[in-house]
């Protein structure tokens, strides 16, 4: 599975188009509060709500927004992984619901759900954090920045918030990738029942992401056809959301003490968007009260504001440039035979002026073997300006050190 070395595995569905639905779908779940309709072509200002009506966008605000939304059953929170901001949105939201509805449990995409025991522990305040992090094998299942997950995670131990790990293990959706849902035994499946068919809408979408991670082109409709391995990748990304759903769901029945929690889901856009994804498969399960926001930059193209994208968008602000862009080689890697393989270079990249060439593997970094992309990124991430990173390479059967020097600034 190829990935951009900026971490970008299988959730580039991020960045892809967005697609809205069929006209009153938006509305399924609910009817959203409103505010007076944005002029013409007019973009949403920073630090302002959206939400649509008769397809069209309208302003609103965060009071209106979060008491219908607190109503619903299941609430989804989207994301870019690497972005602090989105991050600070979903805190904000956070304190929002529990403030109308203190009854939460919140679901997180980051953790696969054999670690829930480590995510109990910590709301239970058992764990500091780094023991917590290290057992619920953070650089390793996630690999994004901690620091930028935290503030979450201590919002809801200090509140004392049930968290929920929603996700499955790499290795699940590596199986189905390569084999089909079908070919995956059912005591390999941990749990996740069939998903729902993806809707054709999705099903395109996750043809724009497959043709970009595999090099592939042609027309959506005839993937499955021409291509078997798009059926399995399907496949993959279906028992991902699934498995999310289900988790969420598991959770939507009232306490011993008749209290029906909101279930707050922590995810990818890639997830939501739409309504395809997690809400798809919530809504097979019988979960039809469902609630979905999305963060967008100020930057982002006023023609993307679509109905049906979500029930409510929130315009971020910008930030002045302070900190400099996290490192980043210039290349694209592959998991091939448990080994990383740099699939191709950059031209200009920083990989291409220290010597890295396409079809060299990784085998160590810093005196350390490495085996897993997400080792990878997670290294060079925290690589600090100015220094220098060997990695072992493995080119033609012989091992050669290459010495990447990152900029001072």
């Amino acid at each position: 599975m190829k990935t951009d070395f900026l971490p970008r595995p299988l959730r580039t569905l991020l960045f892809l188009a967005m697609l809205g639905w069929p006209a009153g779908q938006a509305a399924a779940d609910g009817k959203m509060a409103l505010a007076a309709q944005l002029p013409g072509e007019a973009c949403p200002p920073p630090a302002s709500w959206t939400v649509f009506t008769h397809q069209r966008a309208q302003r609103s605000d965060a009071q209106r927004v979060l008491a219908e939304l607190v109503e619903r059953d299941v609430v989804l929170l989207g994301e870019q992984h690497d972005d602090a901001d989105h991050h600070r949105w979903q805190l904000q939201v956070l304190a929002g619901l529990y403030a109308l509805r203190p009854a939460l449990v919140i679901g997180f995409e980051m953790f696969p759900r054999r670690l829930q025991p480590v995510l109990e522990r910590w709301v239970a305040g058992q764990l500091t954090v780094s023991e917590f992090l290290r057992e619920a094998e953070w650089d390793t299942v996630w690999s994004q920045p901690a620091e930028i997950y935290l503030p979450l995670f201590h919002f809801a131990r200090l509140n004392r918030i049930p968290m929920l790990a929603l996700n499955i293990d790499e290795k699940l959706t590596r199986a189905i990738a390569e084999k089909g849902w079908d070919d995956v035994p059912v005591e390999e499946r941990e749990g996740v029942g069939r998903p729902a068919p993806a809707l054709p809408a999705y099903r395109d979408i996750l043809f724009e992401v497959y043709g970009e991670h595999a090099g592939r082109r042609g027309k959506p409709g005839d993937a499955a056809v021409t291509d078997p391995a798009f059926a399995r990748f399907v496949d993959s990304q279906l028992a991902w959301d699934r498995a999310m759903a289900e988790a969420l769901a598991s959770r939507a029945q009232p306490t011993s003490r008749g209290i029906r929690p909101l279930l707050v889901g922590i995810m990818g856009s890639g997830h939501l968007r739409a309504g395809h994804g997690v809400p798809h498969q919530l809504r097979a399960l019988g979960v039809r009260s469902i609630g979905t926001l999305l963060p967008r930059p100020a930057t982002a193209d006023c023609a993307d504001l679509q109905p049906g994208l979500a029930d409510a968008l929130f315009t971020l602000p910008l930030l002045p440039a302070t900190l400099p862009d996290p490192p980043r080689l210039g290349v694209s890697l592959d998991s091939q035979d448990g080994r990383v393989l740099i699939a191709s270079v950059g031209s200009g990249s920083l990989a291409g002026q220290s010597g890295l060439q396409a079809g060299d593997r990784i085998s160590g970094l810093a005196g350390k073997p490495v085996a897993r992309i997400a080792e990878v990124q997670a290294a060079i991430r925290r690589q600090p300006p100015g220094t220098w990173l060997p990695l072992l390479i493995e080119r033609d059967g012989r091992q050669i050190e290459v010495i990447v020097r990152f900029p001072a600034d």
